[in-house]
């Protein structure tokens, strides 16, 4: 297992420069340039500034110094003076965690007790409202979603702030929005491998035990159903962890996202290699762990 998680692990950094090195050229085929907005820059700070970034060097001179800035921490935004890229996922990054791992969490704990609920009630009332409930949340963008939670909630009601991002109250918002739609896709898995692990032999030989409805459910099949939901988890952690510039938009919460989007719009090349190459390593990371993650669940998964 060592090998196999070292193996993997080393095979995490040529990936990232390669998709570093394919977001680098795209930027550079788009036309334009980060400070061709300034129309008010003297013609000798202009060619200062493209000096300090080495945008009046070839293209590979460029990204090897990106890259080695990146990997030194060193590397400044081209947008924000007097910071580096690192400081600025630094901060961005824990926000957008506290987002996901809130919405995260709400997503768990509502899909898979909504997905259990709908395979051992099978086709009854229980079964129908959750999985209609399901397909709402998948149907429904999060962008359509969360002003209409504002509105019910913050505006109409008055129980929750409608913004902001300081206190455990402006947090339910924004955290019911964006996990939603994953708890719904877990719903839908949940429910999907419970119904195939319910009808196995082993099932049907604890129920034979007399063991307890809750004891089979919990203690036995869910470990096997649950495996859909780990193989979801792996891609969707990363992508929520790191946010949604749509929420983070609605709801003024300062995240990754927000600077991301922002950066390619302004054309920040520094920090949008930045960002690519933290995403993109999360997303290889996360990966991983839902492969060691099966080999725990499933006796029968063996690392070769």
């Amino acid at each position: 297992m060592s090998s196999f998680i070292l193996k993997r692990l080393l095979a995490i950094l040529p990936l990232v420069l390669l998709l570093a090195l394919g977001t680098f050229l795209l930027l550079q085929l788009a036309p334009g340039g980060p400070f061709d907005a300034e129309r008010n820059f003297p013609p000798e700070i202009q060619r200062q500034l493209e000096a300090r970034f080495a945008l009046d060097q070839p293209w590979h001179i460029q990204f090897r110094m990106y890259i080695v800035g990146l990997l030194d921490g060193t590397l400044p935004s081209m947008k924000r003076p007097g910071l580096t890229v690192g400081e600025l996922i630094g901060s961005s990054f824990p926000v957008s965690a506290t987002l996901g791992s809130l919405s995260l969490l709400f997503a768990l704990v509502l899909g898979v007790s909504s997905g259990i609920i709908g395979a051992i009630r099978q086709n009854s009332v229980w079964d129908w409202t959750t999985m209609g409930i399901a397909l709402v949340g998948i149907s429904v963008p999060n962008f359509v979603l969360g002003p209409l939670l504002i509105a019910v909630f913050a505006l109409g009601l008055g129980w929750l702030p409608p913004a902001r991002w300081d206190g455990l109250a402006t947090m339910i918002l924004p955290s019911i929005t964006l996990g939603l739609a994953y708890a719904a896709y877990i719903a839908r898995l949940t429910r999907a491998g419970m119904l195939e692990v319910i009808r196995t032999d082993y099932i049907r030989t604890a129920r034979a035990k007399g063991l307890s409805e809750w004891t089979i459910v919990v203690r036995h099949a869910l470990r096997g159903a649950i495996l859909p939901v780990v193989t979801f988890l792996g891609p969707a952690t990363a992508r929520i962890l790191t946010g949604t510039v749509v929420i983070e938009k609605v709801f003024q919460v300062p995240g990754l996202g927000y600077y991301f989007v922002q950066s390619a719009l302004d054309r920040d090349y520094s920090m949008v290699l930045g960002v690519v190459c933290f995403y993109s390593g999360l997303l290889m990371l996360m990966n991983l762990a839902v492969d060691v993650a099966y080999t725990w669940l499933d006796p029968r998964v063996k690392v070769a």
